[in-house]
Formats: C-alpha cells, sequence, structure tokens
C-alpha cells in the first residue's frame, strides 16, 4: 500500500465516515426497460485485508436509481489531506454483503423467461481484472441453468449451447478442444459461427458438465493485477427453440464474460505481445460502449432526429452480436450490464473508470415520454387502449386481452416475440395457433403501416380477400377466396389451405389437377367442385406464397372454413388476417 495512505489511513476512515453526500434533484427520467446496468461491488480479500487495505467505494441507494461513491485521500500543499468524493449513477448497486443470487435476482433472472419466449436477452459483465466478473458469470451460467433446465417455465423447449471465446478478432470454440472458428455474415445478413459445435443438453447436469469443460480451455494469464486473469472475452450462446411453433425464430441468451480492463500503469512491466493484447481488449471494450449506448438512444430515441451510429461490424465481439445492435434488426432485445468493481482503496482510480464506463451506458427516457394515442398507431396505445383492441379484433373466440397484454404498453406489445405472443394468445380457451399467428400478423402490419404513414401521405395500397360473416360458409363461397380443406393426399407442401380459382366445369381442357384427379366436370351434376391454387409458407416466418403452378380440385365437402389473407404490397407476399 503506498507509504502516504498508509500514515493517514486514519484520518481516512474518519472524512469517510463523516461524509455527507450532497443533495441531488430529483431525476427527470425513468430508467430504460430493455436496458439495465448494475454494478457489484466486492469484498475485500483476505490477502487485502492482511495487508491492511480498506474501502474505497460505497453503495448508496437512491429513489429511482442506485449510486455508487468512490473516496480518494488527496495530499493538499497546506494542512492535512483532504478527501476527494466521486459518485456514479447506475439503476441498481450491489454491495459486499450481497450475494449473486440477488444480482440474478435483479439483473438476468428477467432475460431467462424472455429468451424461452423467442426473444433475445444478453448479459455482460466488465471490469477491472481482478474485480470478480469470472466468479459471476460462472455463477450466474449455474442458476441459469437450473432455470432453464429444471422445469420452471412453462411448455417444452430445445436448448442448444455453444460456447467460445475471442481472442481479439480470432474466436475459438471452448467445447472442441479450442479450435479455431470463423465468425461470418450469411445472404441473410446473420452473423454465422462457422465450424462452431452445438450441444443440446437434456439436464441441468449435463449442462453445467458442459460449462465446466469450456472453462477449463479459457485462456489465463499472470498480470500485475492479477495471477489468473482471462486474457479473452468468454460467450456462452443459449439457442431456445420451440418445436410447437417451428417458423418462430429461436430464443437466444448470450452471458459474456468479457476480458478485465487495464489501465496504463498496470501494463507497465507487461511484454511487447502482452501490452498488445491490452490493447485489442481495450478497443473492443470500447467499441462495445459505444454499440450498447448507440442502441439505447435508438430505442429510446423512436425514430426522432437523426439516428445514432452504431459500429457493430468493428470488432469481433459486437459483430457476433449483431442482431442486438444492428439498428435494421427485427429481433426484441433485452440486455443487462453488471460491471465489478474492486472495492479497495488503492483501486480507486480503475474503479472510478468502470463506474464511468457503466453509467455512460445508462440512457434513460424521460418521465411521460410517449405519443399521443392515436388510432392507427398501435406504438402510441396505452394499457387500457391495448387491451380494448384486443377483444374487438382479435377474431373469433375474441383473444383474452388480460392474458396477451396484462400490463403491456402498444410499444411493448409489438416487441413482444412472437413465440411468447402465440404462446399467449392460445392461453385463451378455442383460439388455435392459426388464428394467434394471423393476430400476430394484423398487429405487425398494423404496426408499420402506421409507421409508412409518418414518412408518406399515401396510403399503401391492400387487396382483402373477405367476404361478409353473417353468409353462410357453403353460400357464398366464389373465386378469389382463400378456404382450409382436408387434402385426400399429402401436398408435399406442409399446408392444408388454397385459393379458389373457378368451378371445375368452367375448365376447357381435359387435364388432371396436382392429385391426378380429372379436372373437367359437368355443370349441375354431382358435388360442387372448384379448381383451387395451393398456397404454401415462404421462406419469409408467417407469410404464404400462391402457387399457380399447383393446382387441385377440391369439393365443397372437403372445404373446412374460409381463411382471410391479405396482400402485403412492400413484401410481395400474404399474410393471414382476423
Amino acid at each position: 500500500m503506498d507509504p502516504f495512505l498508509t500514515q493517514n489511513i486514519d484520518r481516512y476512515r474518519s472524512l469517510v465516515a463523516a461524509y455527507a453526500p450532497p443533495a441531488r434533484k430529483p431525476e427527470s427520467s425513468i430508467p430504460n426497460p430493455d436496458i439495465q446496468i448494475g454494478a457489484r461491488i466486492r469484498p475485500i480479500l483476505p490477502d487485502e485485508a492482511a495487508e491492511g487495505l480498506v474501502a474505497g467505494v460505497y453503495p448508496r441507494s437512491a429513489s429511482l436509481s442506485a449510486i455508487a461513491d468512490v473516496h480518494e485521500l488527496r495530499k493538499s500543499v497546506r494542512g492535512q489531506p483532504g478527501l476527494t468524493s466521486s459518485s456514479y449513477t447506475v439503476d441498481c448497486v450491489f454491495g459486499p454483503d450481497d450475494s449473486t443470487g440477488d444480482v440474478y435476482k435483479e439483473l438476468v433472472e428477467p432475460l431467462v423467461p424472455w429468451a424461452w419466449g423467442g426473444g433475445v436477452g444478453t448479459l455482460f459483465a466488465y471490469g477491472q481484472t481482478g474485480s470478480g466478473k469470472t466468479f459471476t458469470v460462472t455463477a450466474i451460467e449455474r442458476l441459469v441453468a437450473e432455470q432453464l433446465m429444471g422445469g420452471q417455465l412453462e411448455g417444452e423447449r430445445e436448448v442448444h449451447v455453444c460456447i467460445f471465446e475471442l481472442a481479439g478478432n480470432v474466436a475459438f470454440d471452448l467445447l472442441n478442444s479450442h479450435k479455431r472458428i470463423s465468425i461470418l455474415e450469411d445472404s441473410f445478413g446473420a452473423t454465422q459461427l462457422v465450424g462452431a459445435t452445438e450441444h443440446t443438453p437434456i439436464t441441468t447436469s449435463a449442462l453445467l458438465s458442459l460449462i465446466d469443460n469450456a472453462s477449463a480451455f479459457r485462456k489465463t494469464a499472470s498480470t500485475d493485477r492479477n495471477a489468473a486473469s482471462s486474457r479473452t472475452h468468454a460467450m456462452c450462446r443459449l439457442r431456445i427453440a420451440n418445436p410447437a411453433i417451428p417458423a418462430a425464430d429461436d430464443g437466444l441468451l448470450f452471458l459474456v464474460d468479457l476480458a478485465g480492463s487495464e489501465a496504463a500503469r498496470d501494463i507497465a512491466e507487461h511484454s511487447a505481445d502482452r501490452m498488445k493484447e491490452t490493447r485489442e481488449i481495450n478497443t473492443s471494450l470500447s467499441i462495445l460502449k459505444d454499440c450498447i449506448r448507440g442502441r439505447a438512444q435508438l430505442d429510446v430515441g423512436a425514430g426522432k432526429g437523426k439516428a445514432p451510429y452504431i459500429p457493430f461490424r468493428a470488432s469481433a465481439l459486437t459483430k457476433t452480436l449483431k442482431h442486438v445492435f444492428d439498428p435494421a434488426g427485427a429481433r426484441a432485445c433485452k440486455t443487462a450490464v453488471v460491471a465489478c468493481v474492486s472495492p479497495s482503496v488503492v483501486d480507486a482510480g480503475p474503479s472510478k473508470n468502470t463506474l464511468r464506463y457503466a453509467e455512460l451506458l445508462r440512457v434513460t427516457m424521460p418521465k411521460g415520454r410517449g405519443l399521443v394515442e392515436k388510432e392507427s398507431v398501435p406504438a402510441s396505445w396505452g394499457n387500457e387502449r391495448v387491451q380494448e383492441w384486443i377483444g374487438k379484433s382479435s377474431g373469433t373466440p375474441p383473444i383474452s386481452a388480460s392474458l396477451l397484454a396484462p400490463t403491456e404498453t402498444g410499444a411493448q406489445l409489438v416487441r413482444l416475440p412472437q413465440s411468447l405472443f402465440i404462446s399467449r394468445c392460445e392461453k385463451t380457451p378455442g383460439v388455435s395457433s392459426e388464428q394467434a399467428l394471423a393476430f400476430y400478423s394484423k398487429l405487425w402490419r398494423l404496426h408499420i403501416d402506421s409507421q409508412a404513414a409518418q414518412t408518406s401521405s399515401a396510403p399503401i395500397p391492400r387487396v382483402i380477400a373477405q367476404a361478409e360473416p353473417s353468409t353462410p360458409f357453403a353460400c357464398h363461397i366464389h373465386p378469389g377466396m382463400f378456404v382450409r380443406y382436408k387434402p385426400p393426399h399429402p401436398t408435399g407442401l406442409d399446408t392444408n389451405i388454397a385459393a379458389i380459382l373457378c368451378p371445375d366445369w368452367a375448365v376447357e381442357t381435359e387435364v388432371k389437377d396436382y392429385y391426378g384427379k380429372d379436372v373437367k366436370g359437368v355443370r349441375g351434376e354431382g358435388e360442387r367442385r372448384y379448381l383451387c391454387a395451393m398456397v404454401a409458407p415462404s421462406i419469409m416466418p408467417g407469410a404464404w406464397e400462391l402457387d399457380l403452378g399447383r393446382q387441385c380440385v377440391v369439393e365443397v365437402r372437403e372445404m373446412e372454413a374460409e381463411v382471410l389473407m391479405e396482400w402485403d404490397v412492400a413484401t410481395r407476399y400474404w399474410f393471414m388476417t382476423v
């Protein structure tokens, strides 16, 4: 310990005990619900206590946020040394007496059901080397495994795990003997881990075993601050597939243990290779800060003014998480950051840097922010308007608004992952997956149209295949109608929806349909039959294509119900509606 601090340790303690924080004005903003920033102050370790080190970082609670105070003893030209204090505001602060379970419950536990429902959840652990990042993430990984595999969540899912590390711009698979993998973008713009192995554990112990095996291959090295410092970014990716809704995007949960940051004075005695390694780590952490803050500003700004620049392709770390940071991405994401802090007074400088980094990531929303409610803008609706719209517009039987959106506003409802949205709809008795998917598409088309209307006064033309609901189904069959039918043989298209073209007797030539059935019929004789074109799922989830090249004859008695379809001019696909 610094001799100056050793000589004045009693004065330092008395000044800290007498410290009275200045009055702060009430915040005129509220936390961003999609990005939560926390700080964890670890306890003084036994070897630090043996050296006589005392704490220099203290948590301080506030009304809507949490504050961490950092105290330093400064030399004075005249008189006794004085105390210099700095305060940093984040969403929550965990002191030395708080457990990893407390951190998990506050920051990480909400991410697990979010990813289970089809969303993207990401946890970052950031801080100075030796501040407890790996200890925190390792314990959190075990709690996540217990929650995911312990049957606590509703429904059945398939969990796939991939664990790798990033050293600079090079990636290595920690579940495949540290073999090198590539991070590339495919033709659809999605990031792919080429060469990475993915395992499918079915029990908690199997998942924990994979995590333990991966940690054995993690690269560590001795530094001036830590004898076993993590020199790479370790990423555990949990991909959660929903077999009941194969068209929905898989949920993703990333647990990221970032490499330890170091100050210039900590690397003065390092070798050239170690200094280069440290520069790469600090550069990637700086880019990560810009990406997290830029994404938060984009979400809070809701499209107002010039969009912030998000340099997610500037490092392998942020490129791997492109779906989180890409402004053009449509995935619903929630992010949590835990800044790990060493409490020792000799680490006050690095602790200030860590807390300053965390504070910069915190982007709040003004109180009362939001649009005036507009009939055609779902993102402006409050919960009461959302529930009213669900009851009137969700089809028959009406979907329970209290089950689909118990507390969500319109802006929150459109951000619900598709899988979670559909599973909530299906809790209403009598609601099928087709109706739930159609209602999801209806909400999103209304949301997209409202955004397009803000940039163009011209309405987007739509073609709606729809009949009067009061007319019996069998009496209003006509060309152009979409119907669900019972195919006599497998279609090979994973669909049982068709568009009516014309009565079979109107066909002028003797031909056979897709099933080999004669098309030409006699008007007025036997069962009514119609020549139909099959409708098949498109490559876009939730969209359908009209396949005029595959035609079939369908009798009226084989038709089960009308299917309402809507043509979207922008994508040139059909979508179900209710």
